[in-house]
């Protein structure tokens, strides 16, 4: 089996398609399944954010696995094949881990060094296993994945350096609106980009801060953290009226604000602007007609490069971006190391395994022979037997996990198993305690008695 990652980004796509393809609720639920459900997948996770779907499995063949997830997505999203080919980007093995490690570290993110990426891909792993689509592979490389997302920002700063698409478009909303601290905000949605919206606009000054929600209690939660006050989601146009400022991401898939309700709310003078971090979106683009009225969406930021620092950015984000690169390529060396030692490790086992139904066969053997042997002389005889045998394998088997961990490191498992005739289905069969086992005995027991 071998690692896949099927995607489109910002990168590779326009918004208006990332829209299309983007899953989310049960729609995602359902894609997770009929992927998992595919003969040539074992496991399966799905990264669906504003400006990214990535499917992330376990295959038994690239091609087959490529052709499943390429297939299911455009059925799920309505996309032709054809037009999502042109878009999609494919990393097989190696590449998987690396373009994981640097999604979560925010380096492929439309805003560099943004944090929010951990905490979705955290509640990707988190459905994928509560749905049972992912299981040891992905979920070892996920869990590596945030690791290394979190030790990046500690260590770096990078989500210092590289604002948020949060604080981006504030940013814009003060060139409309002036100073925003003392402003009255709006927001829509109650998820996790919701609350970094009303956590910055905190942060920022802005103290009337109203939520909207369909389910009222995660708005007045939301409300509370920041001192503001909840609504129901039948409220928005009521409290449009009265807003700034409007933030809205609910991941409803469908409009929430439309042009005729912004119409009816904004009858003043004074100028509304509305950020949609939604996909699909949640503000009707119609809204830019009206006057008075400034809409800006994921789209709009994508055309005009903002919040796309690169490296040739504001002073501290090159040096911050060139500290997390190397971060991630020392980890992902790490992580192919001891995956390499790993696969190893049944080879060991079985051999070890062999070796002990030798040594049990010939103290059999023994006794049948000679009968008289007391218990104690007996089993100073297995002990001693046992002794040699565990010296004899310690030396090699620490060595050949040694070297497996280096690259095309599989050929000496092959050797292994070629030399002492295990069977190869062997390996595959051990179980995890057994593998715990062994790797302690390997490292630990032999060499003890050997000091």
């Amino acid at each position: 089996m071998s690692l896949l990652a099927v995607g489109l980004s910002h990168r590779t796509a326009p918004v208006a398609l990332l829209e299309r393809v983007a899953v989310t609720g049960d729609a995602l639920v359902k894609l997770l399944h009929d992927i998992a459900r595919d003969a040539h997948v074992s496991e399966v996770m799905i990264v669906s954010t504003c400006n990214r779907v990535e499917v992330y499995a376990e295959v038994d063949r690239f091609h087959g696995g490529v052709t499943a997830v390429t297939e299911l997505l455009s059925a799920h999203s309505g996309v032709s094949q054809d037009r999502l080919t042109g878009h999609l980007y494919v990393h097989y093995e190696d590449r998987v881990v690396e373009h994981l490690f640097t999604v979560a570290c925010g380096l492929d993110s439309m805003v560099v060094g943004e944090g929010q990426i951990l905490g979705q891909v955290r509640q990707s792993l988190r459905l994928a296993q509560e749905q049972g689509t992912a299981g040891t592979i992905l979920n070892e490389l996920a869990q590596q994945a945030l690791r290394v997302g979190k030790r990046a920002h500690t260590e770096t700063g990078i989500d210092r350096a590289g604002a948020s698409l949060v604080g981006v478009g504030l940013g814009l909303a003060e060139r409309l609106l002036g100073p925003i601290q003392g402003k009255r905000a709006l927001v829509v949605g109650a998820g996790s980009m919701s609350g970094l919206s009303t956590a910055t606009l905190s942060r920022a000054g802005v103290t009337d801060i109203v939520v909207a929600n369909r389910t009222f209690e995660r708005a007045a939660r939301l409300a509370q953290s920041v001192g503001g006050r909840a609504v129901e989601l039948a409220d928005v146009e009521h409290e449009l009226a009265a807003a700034d400022l409007v933030i809205s991401c609910t991941g409803a898939g469908s409009v929430v604000i439309d042009t005729e309700m912004v119409a009816r709310a904004v009858r003043r003078e004074k100028p509304l602007f509305l950020l949609d971090l939604a996909l699909p979106h949640d503000v009707d683009p119609g809204v830019r007609t009206l006057p008075g009225v400034t809409l800006v969406d994921l789209e709009s930021m994508q055309e005009a490069g903002l919040g796309d620092q690169g490296e040739d950015g504001r002073e501290g984000v090159a040096e911050g971006i060139a500290a997390v690169r190397s971060i991630v390529a020392a980890e992902v060396c790490e992580y192919l190391r001891a995956e390499r030692a790993a696969k190893v490790t049944p080879t060991v086992v079985a051999l070890r395994a062999m070796a002990a139904d030798v040594v049990e066969a010939e103290l059999g053997r023994l006794v049948t022979r000679v009968p008289e042997i007391d218990g104690r002389v007996r089993g100073e005889i297995a002990q001693t037997v046992r002794r040699v045998v565990d010296k004899l394998l310690h030396e090699p088997t620490v060595r050949v996990k040694r070297l497996a961990a280096s690259p095309a490191g599989d050929h000496y498992a092959e050797a292994l198993r070629e030399l002492f005739d295990l069977n190869p289905k062997v390996p595959e069969a051990v179980t995890r305690a057994d593998v715990a086992e062994v790797e302690t005995d390997v490292t630990g027991r032999a060499g003890e008695e050997e000091a």
